[in-house]
């Protein structure tokens, strides 16, 4: 077990297989910040024990921290996790760097053109671990969602012997015959916000009709709060177009991941239009062992209704570490 800078709790923390760990309260941090690199620091916040089994929770594009579901990162610290989520760079609370990226070298990139670019999913995977070495920790499980799968990975790639399991979560390798986007979602990626929280809602709402899980549809109204939620943290919408960047120069890892010996587990919707199936494929294709649960019904989003699939999944990947 990685170690951590907290001291030790007076009782253990709950194990894995422990059934009244299902309702056991779980301790939540406040907002924190971490310095991880000359003129950067991250938002974090934590649930669970210190003392007991780190994961962290790496969020895609333009997403805050927030966007893990607290009830989801509840049940992981139930389950007998140090659970760890941050704001990437970039987004929420976190520094907003400098580096200008427009929407024509955008084009540029995802026309195969060499741009220049403000930083790269690899100096966002050390980053994640920084703040591992902030908290103290050597080694931690690591999940990541949709671009946080892509940094996830290039973690699991550069660092192994820091990585307990991988979880990669509607993400792709980035091989551009794999993981594509449904050609109506790129202009709407690329369309200029209009000012205004309600104007920010009403994008999201438009998105998410778009991208979200058709079988397991959020409401408006929820998607409007978690908006309003999104906007007062803070947005940057130079920072989207720079993680943007980042993602769209990625290399093809696919003969990277071979190397990867950590427990995998990769998981995908069968209905994800932002991220085709065919990434969580390749992924798991290209990583030794590794899990492939693919979800009917699920698209490019983290339903409700499949917290208690998804805990069990990343429980039963990280237990074969």
């Amino acid at each position: 077990m990685a170690g951590s800078a907290a001291a030790t709790p007076e009782t253990p923390p709950p194990s894995h297989d422990d059934p009244a760990a299902a309702t056991a309260s779980v301790s939540v941090s406040g907002e924190l910040f971490a310095p991880v690199s000359p003129g950067i620091e991250l938002c974090y916040q934590t649930y669970g024990d210190p003392a007991a089994e780190p994961i962290i929770l790496v969020m895609g594009l333009a997403s805050p921290m927030t966007w893990w579901d607290p009830e989801l990162c509840s049940m992981l610290a139930r389950r007998g996790y140090y659970v760890i989520t941050f704001d990437n760079r970039d987004v929420g609370r976190s520094t907003k760097v400098r580096g200008r990226v427009t929407r024509q070298m955008l084009l540029r990139a995802f026309a195969g053109v060499r741009v220049r670019v403000p930083y790269s999913l690899g100096d966002m995977g050390r980053d994640a671990f920084a703040l591992l070495d902030h908290l103290g920790i050597d080694r931690a499980h690591v999940v990541g969602a949709s671009m946080g799968g892509m940094i996830a990975q290039t973690m699991a790639i550069e660092e192994p012997a820091r990585v307990r399991s991988l979880t990669s979560i509607m993400s792709t390798t980035g091989k551009r015959s794999v993981g594509w986007q449904h050609p109506k979602l790129f202009p709407a990626l690329l369309r200029p916000l209009q000012p205004g929280v309600e104007a920010y809602a009403d994008n999201s709402v438009a998105m998410w009709r778009m991208i979200g899980s058709p079988g397991y549809p959020r409401s408006e109204e929820r998607t409007r709060a978690l908006a309003h939620e999104t906007y007062a943290r803070g947005l940057s919408a130079s920072g989207s177009l720079r993680q943007m960047m980042a993602i769209l120069t990625q290399p093809n890892r696919a003969p990277r991941l071979h190397a990867v010996r950590v427990p995998t587990l990769v998981v995908h919707g069968l209905d994800d239009q932002m991220v085709h199936v065919s990434g969580g494929r390749a992924t798991a294709a290209a990583i030794p062992g590794a899990e492939l649960l693919l979800i009917d019904g699920m698209g490019h989003d983290l339903p409700a209704q499949l917290f208690e699939t998804l805990v069990d999944a990343i429980d039963r990947t990280a237990s074969r570490a």
